[in-house]
């Protein structure tokens, strides 16, 4: 393997390991968004926790389309 081969592997590696940073950022950006989503709708509906998630769904469609 010649140190251009060398080289341009290394370059690709980095690449990668940049887009799987990126990739773990974005999710833990949007598990951090849905907790917060999730904590001011049981904040605001308190009774949401004691009702089935597909009822909740249908509710929520009702009130907002």
């Amino acid at each position: 393997m010649t140190e251009d081969e060398k080289k341009l592997l290394q370059a690709k590696h980095r690449l990668e390991e940049a887009e799987a940073r990126d990739r773990v950022r974005e999710r833990k950006a949007r598990t951090r968004r849905l907790i917060q989503e999730g904590a001011i709708l049981e904040k605001v509906l308190p009774q949401a926790l004691h009702v089935e998630l597909d009822k909740l769904e249908q509710f929520l469609h009702s009130k907002f389309n």
